[in-house]
């Protein structure tokens, strides 16, 4: 990829992938940082081992968790009363039992998570609109 004043389609979709890729990179590195800081800790808590959500996939506990302490408090309540609580970790039992660091990582891994994953739908888009 040359450095021209015209970009050419292959140009642009290959700096949107590589940009997507390096937002992966980096959210994959928050992902085992959230889980051996945060998450493991949580996990041999008998106060909050039950309250990490569902675990589909070995790991959705972690992601499950970046969610609870990355969310807004206005929204704990709509989604711990909903029918679909059991699927959510309980944001308001692990904002008590993590520190200021747990949380920042948590919603640093949070936010990173879904920029790589609108990098990716903005480089299929563009890829597709050819």
């Amino acid at each position: 990829m040359a450095w021209s004043k015209h970009m050419t389609h292959d140009d642009v979709v290959t700096l949107l992938f590589l940009v997507a890729l390096g937002s992966i990179i980096v959210s994959w590195i928050l992902f085992v940082m959230l889980g051996q800081i945060t998450v493991r800790k949580l996990r041999r808590n008998p106060a909050t081992k039950d309250l990490l959500g569902i675990e589909f996939l070995s790991g959705w506990d972690i992601v499950n968790v970046s969610f609870a302490l990355a969310r807004l408090r206005s929204q704990d309540d709509r989604l711990e009363n909903g029918p679909l609580a059991p699927l959510y970790a309980n944001a308001r039992v692990l904002r008590s039992h993590t520190t200021r660091l747990d949380r920042v990582l948590a919603r640093t891994h949070f936010w990173s998570l879904w920029i790589a994953l609108a990098w990716l739908g903005v480089c299929a888009a563009v890829h597709k609109l050819g």
